[in-house]
């Protein structure tokens, strides 16, 4: 009966979220804490030292339980902004350049780690992102008055992608391209912050959008280091929890500005 009661918690659980040397370690030898192994000269009078874990391999099951997490929550972390958008039927106060500038960052990283063979936690949520972040350059286009540019954007988008996921894009471009990230999202947040700081508003962005982003590059700063060791994907959620954070501080900053519509109609 153990062994039938077993098998569906294993498969849930080996490789999604831990190796199988893990599993065996917490789930089937039941050693998530062990004691600490030495001489009685390491013990205080007649009391044990506190029980230790087995850290490395529950780092390995929060990091993998975070990035699902993230990759999870990204399926909707940007449909807020997509809302906000379709609702008000207008896109002002979204820069255009910063989202296009996020669209490349994202794209990176998704084509970098696709190349690389990553485990799809560590950067699944970039997927999901992307599709939400290429929808909004799109809508901004629509409300400017420029469809038929934004689907043109749209069939260029797609080929390129194509392109760089096919082996006619050899790894130093792919390396290249995710390396060039860092200075993407730093000026990309930089022009959507002096959009707000010169509107005076944030106009029809998204609190949660943005709150969501934040908390999520900071996780991915944790689950990059313990899932990939690469220094280009670690370095770059920091700078991007940096200018995240910053625009967020904008936005509570902003809290009850609104656009100066009303008051012009009202004159």
């Amino acid at each position: 009966m153990a062994a039938e009661a077993d098998g569906p918690l294993k498969r849930l659980l080996v490789p999604i979220l831990l190796p199988e040397k893990c599993y065996d370690q917490l789930f089937v030898q039941w050693d998530l804490l062990h004691a600490p192994q030495g001489p009685p000269s390491d013990r205080l009078g007649s009391v044990s030292l506190p029980l230790s874990v087995h850290v490395p391999c529950l780092k390995i099951l929060l990091s993998k339980g975070l990035g699902l997490g993230i990759v999870a929550g990204s399926l909707l972390v940007k449909l807020p902004q997509v809302f906000k958008i379709l609702g008000a039927k207008s896109a002002e106060g979204l820069s255009l350049q910063s989202v296009m500038l996020e669209l490349v960052a994202l794209t990176g990283t998704m084509v970098y780690s696709i190349t690389n063979n990553f485990p799809f936690s560590s950067w699944g949520e970039a997927l999901f992102l992307m599709l939400q972040t290429i929808t909004i350059c799109f809508l901004v286009m629509h409300y400017r008055g420029q469809t038929v540019k934004g689907v043109a954007f749209l069939a260029c988008y797609g080929l390129v992608l194509l392109v760089l996921l096919s082996p006619l894009t050899p790894l130093t471009v792919v390396t290249l391209l995710q390396a060039s990230n860092v200075p993407a999202v730093v000026v990309g947040r930089l022009l959507q912050a002096a959009t707000n700081y010169h509107n005076g508003h944030t106009g029809q962005l998204s609190a949660i959008t943005v709150f969501l982003l934040f908390g999520g590059s900071l996780a991915r700063i944790f689950t990059s280091i313990q899932e990939t060791g690469d220094p280009l994907m670690a370095g770059t959620f920091v700078v991007s929890s940096l200018c995240n954070g910053l625009i967020a501080a904008q936005l509570l900053f902003y809290w009850n500005a609104k656009p100066p519509h009303k008051q012009k109609k009202a004159q």
